[in-house]
C-alpha cells in the first residue's frame, strides 16, 4: 500500500486521458439524456452526479485503503445531514440508541427528534469507554472520538466488539481525526461518518458530510435516505472538496505538530488549566489514542480553560493570527469561548482552539502574547 501523501493526491482520480484535466470539473446537471428504458449510473440529479462519484470514490480509498471488500461512501451537504442519515435510516420506533453525552453540540437536538419518533436514547461519556455500560438492548451505538470539544478518546475496537456481540451496529464520528489519523472501519465500526466541512476540505469555504461503510445493504439504505430527503451536495462543493484532498496530509501533519507544540506551551501557564490534546503524554486520552490513531496525527484541536468568561474574552480579542469562529480543521487558526453557545457542559472560560497551518513559532508566540495581555489587563 502506498503512503498517505501519495494516496491523497491520487484518490478518486480517473484514468488519465489525452488533453483532459486530471480532475474533471464539476458536472452541473439536473437531468441526463435518458433514451429508452431507465438504465445507467446517472438518471436524475437528485440520485447521482459524476462529481459526487469521484469524491465518494476518493473518500472510500482514504477511509478503507485495504480495498477488499470495497468501501462505499455517500456524500451529503453537511455533517449533520450525514449523521441524520445514519440515525434515521437505521432506527425505528421501539429501538434504543446509545449516544455520547459529551459529543457534538447538535446531538441533543437529534436526541429530541429520535425520541419524538419513539426511539429510546441513552447517553454516556466518551472517556473510559463508559458507553459499554449502556449497550444492552441497543440497536445502534454512536461513538465520537476524539470527542468535540472535550477531546476524550475511547477504544473503538473494544466498543465495537461489545456492541456487535449484543446485535448493535456501530457508527463513529471521525471528523476530528480524519481518515489519515484514524480508520474506524478497520477497527470494527459499521459506519465512519464525518463533517467534511472541517479538516477534510480544510479551507473554511465548503459545507459537506459523508458516510462510509463496507456493507452494501447499509450503503443502499443511507443512499435511499439521501434520495428521499433530497439531502444532496452541490456539484461545486463536491468538486472543491475533492480538489482540497490533495493537500490533506500536508495540512493534517502540520496542524498536528503545531497543536502539540501549543499544548506544551500552554502547560507552562499558571492561569491556564485543564489543557487537553491527545498527543500530550500525560493526557488522559493519550494511551488509547496512541494505539488507534496513526502517524502521530492526534488532531488540530487543543482545549483549555481560562479563569473566567471575561479573561477568556480578553484573550480572544488580543489574538492577531487567530479568527474567532466556530469551526475547526481549517488552514487559518480559529478559537472560541465554547460556552457562548450554551449547549456544551463546559466552564465559562473554556477555549476550543483549532490550529491552522501558520508557522508554529508565530502562532505560539501570538497565543502567549494574548495570554499575557489577558492576564495583565484584568479589571
Amino acid at each position: 500500500m502506498t503512503g498517505d501523501g501519495t494516496r491523497v493526491v491520487r484518490a478518486g482520480l480517473p484514468e488519465p486521458r489525452a488533453n483532459e484535466p486530471a480532475l474533471p470539473g464539476p458536472a452541473f446537471a439536473a437531468h441526463y439524456h435518458l433514451p429508452g428504458e431507465v438504465a445507467g449510473p446517472y438518471t436524475y440529479g437528485r440520485e447521482g452526479n459524476p462529481t459526487w462519484t469521484a469524491l465518494e470514490r476518493a473518500i472510500s480509498e482514504l477511509e478503507y485503503p485495504v480495498g477488499e471488500p470495497a468501501a462505499e461512501t455517500i456524500t451529503f451537504p453537511s455533517g449533520i445531514a450525514a449523521i441524520s442519515a445514519v440515525l434515521f435510516s437505521r432506527l425505528r420506533p421501539g429501538d434504543t440508541a446509545v449516544l455520547p453525552g459529551d459529543g457534538y453540540q447538535l446531538l441533543p437536538a437529534l436526541r429530541e427528534r429520535l425520541e419524538d419518533f419513539g426511539v429510546t436514547v441513552r447517553t454516556a461519556p466518551t472517556g473510559g469507554d463508559a458507553q459499554l455500560g449502556a449497550l444492552d438492548g441497543a440497536r445502534l451505538l454512536w461513538i465520537e472520538t476524539p470527542s468535540n470539544p472535550g477531546l476524550d478518546v475511547c477504544d473503538i475496537r473494544r466498543l465495537a466488539d461489545a456492541a456487535h456481540s449484543r446485535g448493535a451496529l456501530v457508527a463513529v464520528d471521525n471528523t476530528l481525526a480524519t481518515p489519515l489519523g484514524q480508520r474506524p472501519l478497520e477497527l470494527g465500526a459499521d459506519f465512519s461518518v464525518a463533517s467534511g466541512t472541517k479538516a477534510l476540505t480544510g479551507h473554511g469555504d465548503v459545507l459537506l458530510g459523508y458516510v462510509t461503510t463496507l456493507d452494501p445493504e447499509l450503503a443502499a439504505a443511507v443512499r435511499a435516505w439521501r434520495k428521499t430527503t433530497g439531502a444532496i451536495p452541490g456539484p461545486m462543493e463536491a468538486w472543491l472538496a475533492h480538489r482540497s484532498l490533495a493537500t490533506l496530509q500536508l495540512r493534517v501533519d502540520r496542524q498536528a505538530a503545531t497543536a502539540l507544540a501549543l499544548a506544551r506551551a500552554l502547560h507552562d501557564r499558571r492561569e491556564v488549566t485543564t489543557v487537553r490534546h491527545p498527543g500530550l503524554p500525560d493526557d488522559p486520552a493519550h494511551a488509547v489514542a496512541l494505539r488507534q490513531m496513526h502517524g502521530g496525527r492526534f488532531g488540530c484541536v487543543v482545549s483549555f480553560v481560562l479563569p473566567d468568561r471575561a479573561h477568556a474574552e480578553r484573550f480572544l480579542a488580543a489574538l492577531r493570527l487567530v479568527d474567532e469562529a466556530t469551526s475547526f480543521g481549517g488552514v487559518r487558526s480559529t478559537a472560541e469561548r465554547r460556552g457562548r453557545w450554551g449547549g456544551d457542559a463546559v466552564p465559562e472560560g473554556f477555549i476550543r482552539f483549532s490550529v491552522g497551518v501558520e508557522d508554529t513559532e508565530d502562532l505560539v508566540d501570538d497565543v502567549l502574547t494574548a495570554l499575557n495581555f489577558a492576564q495583565t489587563h484584568g479589571v
